[in-house]
């Protein structure tokens, strides 16, 4: 289910976020499936469950997961979830753009950098 290494420099609450994430936009998670409860998810992973709590909270407050009380929590809707998704991938791509500008990197070499990926990544 979810990989974590002990010896990243990632929190492990994030890894968990990021691994939970990753299960969501590629559908092993489906919308509307239930996520283990806290405890259930602390113990599969063998770690400790305020981790776990803080991951869910983290993917709540970005609206990727719904909390009902008394229930549990919630994978939301996928055209959400991807919308959401979207919404970050464009802020950290424009956090990317102003860092290589930053570093001396110019509008010619960031487009032909980005053309070469684009053609890379199209079969």
């Amino acid at each position: 289910m979810i990989q974590l290494n002990e010896n990243s420099q990632v929190p492990i609450y994030q890894q968990v976020y990021d691994g939970l994430l990753q299960l969501i936009i590629h559908k092993v998670l489906e919308e509307g499936d239930k996520l283990p409860s806290v405890r259930e998810l602390a113990l599969m992973l063998e770690i400790n469950p305020n981790t776990i709590q803080k991951a869910y909270k983290s993917l709540e407050k970005d609206r990727f997961i719904e909390s009902e009380k008394g229930k549990g929590n919630f994978v939301c809707p996928y055209n959400q979830v991807l919308s959401n998704y979207k919404t970050d991938l464009d802020q950290k791509f424009e956090d990317v753009i102003k860092e290589l500008i930053l570093v001396g990197e110019t509008k010619e070499s960031i487009i032909d950098r980005v053309s070469k990926i684009i053609k890379e990544s199209i079969l």
